[in-house]
């Protein structure tokens, strides 16, 4: 071999190991991404696979899909319900006026006049928002045309009803106790003959609002728990009913996760299916009830409307149900997988 094809031949290896690694890189890298596209494409085309799949399964049992979905149902749609009676009995409160308001009786030796400057001297007080006196004719009249006991009324010889001085607390001293001193102090008056505080009661209903509230959580934790053995026991029977499918997967290679996944579909199907039908029945029974409650509320002159699920109470109502249906899926297929074993 000549020198120069030996020199040749030298320079074409030195350059073969000196050659920038870019072109090899990227087109490594590329290979890499384009492996990676590949098998996220493949993954999700698996799952919505499984997903329809596990879904005509479901179709396919219509009778026992619906009865299963219905219990659901029923469970989720108990604490809803509840959930809208405590929002509409919350929303008919605060439109309620005079919550926190004292009724000063006055002493019948007092007349109108007297009544009007002890309502003015009240009013100027720093914690009370305003005073309203209500004469005894006034009164008188007022309960006329409301009781529907005018001849009887008539009948009498002097208005037995005292004249009234109504007391509106500023919103800084709505408290029980701020009211219950200002209360103390009003009935001190001489001019007082009893004052009345106009806020027990609404104390009360808060109060068992309140206790409502954590009844409806409490039947809400234990039906969702109700909730989670009824797909789990459904689920367990499906497993059995296609062990021989998961012993032939697991023959050829399956891992767990790959046979696990339709039932998950499945339990998310099943849940998901419940909080539709759990919806559709608390619409169901707020259609049938909006006609007496606006009948009733016109009789009070009230402009009151039934109040029923939002759009984010009913989506967080679907999710919690598919939610409740992937969980109780998943707490069962992973112990019944690991029991079945090719042998």
């Amino acid at each position: 071999m000549s020198p120069n094809k030996q020199n040749k031949m030298n320079k074409r290896r030195l350059g073969k190991l000196t050659a920038p690694p870019g072109k090899k890189d990227v087109k490594g890298a590329r290979k890499h991404k384009t492996s990676i596209g590949d098998r996220f494409a493949g993954y999700r085309s698996h799952h919505q696979q499984v997903a329809l799949d596990s879904l005509r399964r479901l179709v396919a049992r219509p009778a026992t899909s619906l009865m299963t979905t219905l219990v659901i149902a029923i469970a989720l749609a108990l604490p809803a319900g509840l959930y809208i009676g405590l929002n509409n009995i919350d929303a008919v409160s605060d439109g309620w006026e005079g919550a926190a308001r004292i009724s000063l009786f006055l002493k019948p030796s007092v007349s109108a006049e007297q009544g009007e400057g002890l309502r003015r001297n009240i009013a100027e007080r720093e914690a009370v928002l305003s005073a309203e006196y209500v004469s005894p004719a006034s009164a008188l009249d007022e309960f006329r045309a409301s009781s529907g006991f005018g001849d009887v009324l008539d009948q009498l010889d002097t208005n037995p009803l005292p004249g009234l001085i109504v007391v509106t607390p500023r919103e800084a001293n709505v408290s029980a106790d701020a009211v219950t001193v200002l209360q103390a102090e009003l009935s001190q008056l001489a001019e007082v003959d009893l004052a009345k505080l106009d806020m027990e009661w609404l104390q009360r209903l808060n109060r068992i609002t309140e206790l409502g509230r954590r009844l409806t959580l409490a039947l809400a934790a234990m039906l969702a728990v109700g909730v989670l053995l009824i797909i789990g026991n459904t689920i367990k029977l499906a497993i059995e009913g296609r062990r021989d499918e998961i012993l032939v997967v697991k023959l050829v290679g399956g891992t767990n996760a790959f046979v696990r996944r339709p039932f998950l579909y499945t339990g998310l199907w099943y849940g998901l299916g419940g909080g539709l039908m759990a919806w559709l029945l608390v619409q169901s029974g707020l259609l049938w009830l909006r006609g007496p409650i606006a009948d009733l509320s016109l009789s009070y002159q009230s402009d009151f409307h039934l109040l029923g699920l939002g759009f984010i109470d009913t989506i967080l109502l679907w999710l919690f149900a598919s939610l409740l249906g992937l969980l109780g899926a998943w707490l069962v297929v992973g112990r019944e997988l690991r029991a079945i074993e090719p042998r």
